[in-house]
């Protein structure tokens, strides 16, 4: 897993409960990595599963909780790193559509061992989407924050209805509310 999961949410953690609680949270964990992160290293994901679960059990924020901040985090932090992703779409339906065909395809590019996500999406009606995420990593809910951030972002209203078959894999039902 890219480790720029990994610092975001320690940054996110560390606004939230102090530098000083992170600290000491990951001197207690023994990780392999030894919690030195990079932006662009790769990282055991029951890594990050290990550090979610201790500020979960630290702060009594759920885990799933945890992973959909995390998400909205994430999809903020995209949209200020990569705003070329976000310039040609109106809706968050074009955003989310995009998703597997121009963004998975560009990382592709510039890392071709990424293990990705998959997003299979169909358009359902003018204002609707199906998305499938199946993922070999138990993310569901860090996507579930991602696309209530994109639906957030592109400033619309919309009906969200989640339909989770299991940690790696969900089916996601927008409807923009007009």
């Amino acid at each position: 897993m890219k480790g720029v999961v990994f610092t975001e949410f320690l940054e996110m953690t560390e606004q939230a409960i102090g530098e000083d609680a992170v600290d000491d949270l990951l001197d207690q964990l023994d990780l392999e990595s030894g919690a030195a992160y990079t932006s662009v290293g790769h990282y055991p994901c029951a890594e990050l599963m290990r550090i979610v679960g201790a500020v979960s059990d630290l702060t009594g924020v759920s885990r799933d909780d945890l992973q959909r901040k995390l998400g909205g985090w994430m999809h903020t932090r995209f949209v200020q790193i990569y705003p070329q992703f976000f310039r040609d779409k109106t809706t968050a339906l074009d955003m989310l559509d995009a998703i597997e065909t121009e963004v998975h395809a560009e990382v592709r590019k510039l890392y071709p061992d990424a293990e990705l996500p998959r997003f299979e999406t169909v358009r359902t009606g003018a204002d609707s989407l199906r998305m499938t995420y199946r993922s070999d990593r138990p993310l569901v809910a860090f996507c579930h924050g991602l696309v209530e951030a994109c639906i957030d972002h592109f400033g619309g209203r919309a009906t969200l209805v989640v339909d989770r078959v299991s940690a790696r894999e969900a089916v996601f039902d927008v409807r923009l509310e007009r």
